[in-house]
Parts: C-alpha cells; sequence; structure tokens
C-alpha cells in the first residue's frame, strides 16, 4: 500500500506537488494521469526516496521507502528504463543488483525469462532498443517479488504483444494481492488495464475514484441513432440540453436524451429507427474533460512565427 498525506514539492519559486493526500490499495491496478508538468514523476520520485518532501510524508507498506531494510522486496519501481550501466549485458545488471539484495542467481534467470529477455540477456544494455530497455527495467522492479510495484510508461517503446504482456502483467499480480501503481500517456490501454484512477494537474489531485465513476461522471453519454427521417428527428429532438451531430449513412449522434426518450419521441411522431445504439463514453473524453484546465504546456496548431510548440516534458 502507498499512503501520501499533504505531500508537496517546491523547485525554488515551482509548487511542482501541492499538498496530494491519496492512497494506492493492494488487489487492483491504480493508474496516475496528468498532463505534463502535472507532478506525476515527482510524486514517484518521492514515493521511492529519490527526491525529498518539502512537506508532507509518503510511505509504502507503513514505512518510509529509506526505512526498508530489503526494499527490492517491498517496492519495485521503473522511472527509467535508462538507468542503468551501458557497457553491462542484461543479465551481469540484473545479477549485480540481486547481489546486493541476496536474491538468488535463479530469480535474475526467471524475471529474464518472464520479461522475454532471454534472447539478449547477454548483450550489452546499451544496445538495446526503447522496447527492451522498457522489458529491462520492468525486470529489474520485479526481481525482488516485491509487494508493490511503481511504474512510469511502462508500455513506452513496446510492440502490440509486450503492450499486451504488461497489462496481463499488471492485473495478475493485482490479483495476487499486490500494489499496483502505473502511469501513462496511453488513454486506450489505460482504460482496459487500471481499475482506479488517480489523475493530478497542476501538482494537486483533481480526481480519485474508480475508472468507471470517472467516466461516467464527466463524459456526457451519447445515442447514435439511423433513420431515414433525419431532418425531421432532428427537429423533434431539438431542445435545451440536448446536443444532436448528424453523420454520414442517416446517422444522428444524441446526447442530452436515453435511449428510451428518443425511441418515444420517435413513435409517437411516426419516425422509422433502424438503430438505436448507445455509445460509452470514453477515458480519453472524460480525462480531456478533467484536465482542460490543468495543462500547463500547450501546443499551437498555427504556421509562422507566431506558433509555438511546447516540447516541455517536465511531469
Amino acid at each position: 500500500m502507498i499512503e501520501a498525506v499533504n505531500l508537496a514539492k517546491t523547485y525554488g519559486s515551482k509548487r511542482a506537488v501541492d499538498g496530494v493526500s491519496f492512497t494506492v490499495k493492494p488487489g487492483q491496478v491504480t493508474g496516475f494521469l496528468g498532463p505534463n508538468g502535472a507532478g506525476k514523476s515527482t510524486t514517484m520520485r518521492m514515493i521511492v526516496g529519490l527526491d525529498r518532501p518539502t512537506a508532507g510524508t509518503v510511505t509504502v507498506n507503513g514505512k518510509h521507502f529509506a526505512e526498508h531494510r530489503n526494499p527490492l522486496h517491498q517496492v519495485g519501481a521503473l522511472l527509467d528504463a535508462k538507468a542503468v550501466h551501458t557497457s553491462r549485458s542484461a543479465y551481469n545488471h540484473l545479477l549485480a543488483m540481486a547481489a546486493t539484495h541476496n536474491i538468488p542467481t535463479k530469480r535474475v534467470n526467471e524475471v529474464i525469462e518472464m520479461t522475454g529477455l532471454a534472447a539478449v540477456a547477454k548483450k550489452k544494455a546499451g544496445g538495446f532498443s526503447l522496447g527492451m530497455g522498457q522489458r529491462l527495467g520492468i525486470a529489474a522492479a520485479l526481481l525482488g517479488d516485491p509487494q508493490t510495484l511503481i511504474l512510469d510508461e511502462p508500455v513506452n517503446g513496446l510492440d502490440p504483444e509486450g503492450v499486451l504482456w504488461v497489462r496481463n502483467l499488471a492485473k495478475y499480480l493485482a490479483s495476487e494481492g499486490k500494489t499496483i501503481f502505473l502511469s501513462s500517456h496511453l488513454m486506450s490501454e489505460m482504460a482496459q488495464t487500471a481499475d482506479h484512477l488517480i489523475v493530478i494537474g497542476r501538482g494537486r489531485i483533481i480526481a480519485d475514484a474508480p475508472i468507471e465513476s470517472i467516466i461516467a461522471g464527466k463524459a456526457a453519454a451519447k445515442t447514435r441513432v439511423r433513420t431515414p427521417q433525419l431532418p425531421q428527428l432532428g427537429a423533434l429532438l431539438a431542445a435545451e440540453g440536448v446536443t444532436l451531430d448528424s453523420g454520414e449513412n442517416e446517422t444522428l449522434e444524441v446526447s442530452g436524451l436515453d435511449p428510451r426518450q428518443i425511441a418515444q419521441i420517435a413513435l409517437d411522431n411516426g419516425v422509422l429507427i433502424y438503430e438505436l445504439t448507445p455509445l460509452n463514453a470514453s477515458l480519453e473524453e472524460a480525462y480531456f474533460d478533467l484536465t482542460k484546465d490543468e495543462v500547463e504546456y500547450h501546443s499551437h496548431t498555427e504556421t509562422g512565427p507566431e506558433a509555438a510548440l511546447s516540447t516541455s516534458e517536465g511531469r
């Protein structure tokens, strides 16, 4: 379990994390979302003791990270896949980590097999692709069979098979009662992996709830309707609070009315409907709705001398 209480971090005049409190519980996958510069990476670094909080506390499995005598057995973390000795092989990198925590060589071989590194285990990590580097970072995080796993952008650079593997791994470990805390910019992947979401913006928590609640509470439900009498139905449905979007093939997307209301209006007015499909709101829609006022780094689509594209990746 990870518990943060009024956790804050200031760099000079910038308040990177501003008094956040949250709990990451065991037995579920908790996703950590937020725009660039929101404070995600800083928060994760404070959890594992790489940054000292300006105020507040954060504990893992009941203790501050530095208080654990065998931290790799308690917390496994992937925060920077490039943090390896580039001249070492993947096997020797993991072997060195194992030696410092009295982890048997058998476990090194296990995580190499588990992460798909067997074919490249004796090759230098400096020559690894981004995806293979991610696999090595995940292997290092799993080395101590920790109770808590923290993964920052774990699917970055992975192929579809690797993305599916990370998803299944996270779900399996959570089902075993472990605490899984991961961040990702891939909304579609987070929607399929996470049970619970914590969303941060400008250093503050703006949502902390089950993923279904966040989607249902922040994104308007829509219904797709197909009818050969599109103009007539549109006129009948038009009302305050109702949004109508016409599409191709005699389709209309309606928000503000549920399917039963649409069907009843059509029936009462003799309008033929041959499709009435509720459309599930997406996590992406809910996320953008939550963070629309919290984005610190904006991209601009204009061209010319006034155009600017922020490339900052501060998080």
